[in-house]
Formats: structure tokens, C-alpha cells, sequence
């Protein structure tokens, strides 16, 4: 493998059509980036699988599912608005689409994914028009804050749960379990995965996962079922999503969380991507924001018909950005990684939950950065934002907590003599959930 020429007449076709030489790049650096980027998110592969089985979907057509939704969403970001960043079902929505959505709508994950599909056709329509910035600008910065940080609360508790550290209990809601095997595993997963991310070794997440699951399997605790086989069927999954039951169950409050968090989460990720990618313009602006916005939106629709919760945009290809990536070359390579690991399911079935259970902490504390972008000085912002971080977990809704945050965000600033810094979305959210509840 050779770096493309920098010159006019001696581009390569890859070089023309990524713009590798305005972008200061090449092929090598940009395969590099992208190999970079795969080992940092690969270990949704094995996490999302192992989530939304718990709602009864079935975990070869899910583990497929997720490696073609994050293969072809990436490769639509890499190809049609040249960026750098890979997708794939997003963390915290996919535990927001089984210990939400899917009880609330009756147990049928079919209409859960009905309400994906729904979001994602009602992001492709505001990516297309001017509402789109209207309604990221409008979410107070303290605020967006708290969501990404209480989603990572939820993520805490549902690892810390899924590997026995915390049980329910009749008195006190929660207690610390039984320091059993796979607790001990998940512990020594987690401080083997925080050592190698301080470290800077590449793939810690995926590396701490797979070596769980090894110790396990050589101490006897799981039987080993291999490593590389053909594909499970995605039948059980493809265009399972129920359109017409997701209508009729009152879909708007979980449509409108899948919505409102992949929204902001792709603006936070593209943004945060772009700004250590010195792509931003001299205003602060993405370039080919539309664009981007299209490519993510699309991706919610077509893991909705694949068979799994909302696709978004990963913050972890900040990772291949730092190893060099500046254009969409980076994400087509992560793309086809992505396809490559199809063949990897019986490695995927054995990994068993608690193995897991660290990358799903770790991510929660990744999160949970956010925190310092709240405005502590403020106690008409700060007091609203934590309200929400701590109302997510602890109502095991993102929905619930969402509506809480905004609620106290409102009261408050009125209260305080500050109603005109409640713009109209905050205040149309907020009369919404304050009816949801009285009809509840």
C-alpha cells in the first residue's frame, strides 16, 4: 500500500474523489484511521446482540443486523458526505428500545422497531429543512448535557446489573449483590479496560470484552462454540418492524426520544469529529452538515428494517481521527470491517453478558464528561440539568427523565423571573410531558 500522490495530474481515483490531497491526507494514513476507528466501536458487535436479545429478538439475526446497519450506514457517511465518522446502533437508545419501549409498548419489539423506523423518517425530513438547526439550538447547552450524562447513569446501571454488582432489594430498591464469578470477571474486565485506554492501546474495548470471555471459557465457566462460521439468517429480524402497531399504540413520547437523542447525539458527535478534525470553518460551522445529517437519519430507517434500534454517528471516530482520518476514505474502510465481521457470530454468541457488562461502565463514564459543559453557576441551569441526569437512571426512562428535566428547567426559570430565556421547543416539550402525565 502506497500514500496517494499530492499532485494534479497523478491522483489515483480514491484521491480525486475524497479529496485526499486537500485534506492533507492519503490512502495509508486514511485505511489506518479507519482500522482505528473499527477496533474502538467493534465491541457493539458483541454488546448490541446481546442487549436487544433481552427483548426477545433473536440474536444471530440481531448480531447480523447490527454489523449491516453499521456497514452500510458508515459507508453512506463515508461515500456521500465524505466524513470521517462511522455508525453503528447506539448505546443507550438500544437499552432505552428493551427496558423501555418495548414494555411499554406491550412487550412486541416489532412495534418498538416501528417507532425507530418513524424517527428516523421524521430526522431524514427536519435533515432536509431549516428546523433541523432550530431544534438543536434550542435545547439549552446545560441541558444536552445532562442527557448525554444521564444516558450513561442508565448504561452504569444496567452493566453494574447485568453483572450481578447490583441487585434489586425490597427495602432499599438497590444493594450491592454477591461478589460471585461473574461479577469478579466484569470488575477485572473493567480495570483491565480503564488500564489499556490509559495506556492509549487501541481497541481497549473490544480487547477487555474478549478477554473476559477467554477467562471464562479456560476456567470452564462457558463452553467455547468457535470463532468464524457463515452468517445467521436475519430473517427473524428483516422488515419485522410493525408500522401500523407502533401508530396505534401512541407512539409519539417513544418516537419523539428516539428522535430528540439521536438528533443530539449526532450534533454533538459530528461537531465534536469535525472540531478535532480542524474541519470546522472560521464561524464554528460544519461543512456539508446537510448532508451528514441525511446520511445519519437514513441510517435509523435502515436498521429499523434490518432489525435493530436506532443507528447513529460514534463518538469513538474521534479515535481515527486522531490517528490521521480526514476524510470519508476512513469511514468506507470501517465500513467494510464491518461486513467482514459478519463471519464472526459463534464468537459473538459466546461472549457471555457479564463480559459485556465493563464496556458498558466505561462508556457511561466516558459520558459522563458532560457534566462539565453544565453551567454550575447558574443554578437555574445546573439545578434543572442534574435533576434530569439523576431522574434517567433512576426512573429506568430516558423518556421520564427527559420530561423531568424540562419540567423543573421551565418552573424554575419562571419562578426565578426568567421566563424569556424559555425558548418555544423547551416550552412545547415541556407542556407535552406536563399532559402526558396528567393523562397517565
Amino acid at each position: 500500500m502506497t500514500d496517494a500522490p499530492t499532485g494534479g495530474q497523478g491522483r489515483t481515483l480514491l484521491d480525486r474523489f475524497f479529496q485526499l490531497a486537500e485534506n492533507r491526507s492519503s490512502i495509508r494514513t486514511e485505511v489506518l484511521a479507519g482500522v482505528t476507528t473499527y477496533l474502538a466501536m467493534a465491541y457493539i458487535i458483541f454488546v448490541n446482540p446481546a442487549i436487544l436479545s433481552g427483548a426477545g429478538m433473536d440474536f444471530g439475526a440481531v448480531f447480523v443486523a447490527t454489523c449491516l446497519a453499521a456497514a452500510i450506514s458508515t459507508l453512506i457517511m463515508g461515500l456521500y458526505a465524505n466524513y470521517p465518522v462511522a455508525l453503528a446502533p447506539g448505546m443507550g437508545l438500544n437499552a432505552y428500545f428493551v427496558f423501555v419501549a418495548v414494555p411499554e409498548l406491550g412487550g412486541d419489539w416489532r412495534v418498538a422497531l416501528g417507532c425507530v423506523f418513524l424517527s428516523g423518517v421524521l430526522f431524514l425530513a427536519l435533515s432536509l429543512s431549516p428546523l433541523r438547526e432550530w431544534l438543536i439550538n434550542s435545547i439549552p447547552r446545560s441541558l444536552k448535557s445532562a442527557i448525554a450524562t444521564g444516558i450513561g447513569f442508565f448504561l452504569a446501571l444496567i452493566g453494574l446489573k447485568n453483572a450481578g454488582i447490583v441487585v434489586a432489594d425490597p427495602a432499599t430498591l438497590v444493594t450491592m449483590g454477591k461478589l460471585t464469578q461473574p461479577a469478579l470477571f466484569a470488575a477485572a474486565g473493567f480495570v483491565v479496560l480503564a488500564a489499556l485506554q490509559a495506556r492509549r492501546v487501541p481497541g481497549a474495548i473490544i480487547i477487555s470484552i474478549l478477554a473476559v470471555t477467554a477467562t471464562a471459557i479456560a476456567l470452564g465457566y462457558q463452553p467455547f462454540q468457535g470463532i468464524a462460521s457463515a452468517p445467521p439468517s436475519l430473517a427473524p429480524t428483516f422488515l419485522q418492524m410493525d408500522l401500523s402497531g407502533a401508530i396505534k399504540a401512541g407512539f409519539v413520547t417513544i418516537v419523539f426520544v428516539f428522535l430528540l437523542v439521536d438528533i443530539l447525539d449526532t450534533a454533538g458527535t459530528l461537531v465534536s469529529v469535525a472540531d478535532r478534525a480542524n474541519m470546522l470553518d472560521a464561524e464554528g460551522r460544519l461543512p456539508r452538515l446537510r448532508k451528514a445529517m441525511v446520511a445519519d437519519s437514513s441510517a435509523s430507517i435502515i436498521g429499523a428494517m434490518l432489525g435493530t434500534s436506532t443507528t447513529t454517528s460514534y463518538i469513538e471516530s474521534a479515535a481515527g481521527v486522531d490517528a490521521g482520518g480526514r476524510t470519508g476514505l476512513t469511514a468506507v474502510v470501517v465500513g467494510l470491517l464491518f461486513i467482514a465481521s459478519l463471519f464472526l457470530a459463534p464468537l459473538a454468541e459466546v461472549v457471555p453478558i457479564y463480559a459485556t457488562a465493563p464496556a458498558l461502565l466505561f462508556v457511561a463514564c466516558l459520558m459522563a464528561r458532560s457534566l462539565a459543559d453544565i453551567a454550575w453557576d447558574d443554578v437555574t441551569e445546573a439545578v434543572p440539568a442534574v435533576v434530569m441526569a439523576l431522574a434517567i437512571p433512576l426512573t429506568f426512562s430516558i423518556a421520564s427523565g427527559i420530561g423531568i428535566g424540562i419540567l423543573t428547567y421551565v418552573a424554575v426559570k419562571v419562578l426565578a423571573g426568567r421566563p424569556r430565556e424559555v425558548n418555544g421547543a423547551v416550552l412545547i416539550i415541556a407542556v407535552a410531558f406536563a399532559i402526558k402525565l396528567a393523562l397517565q
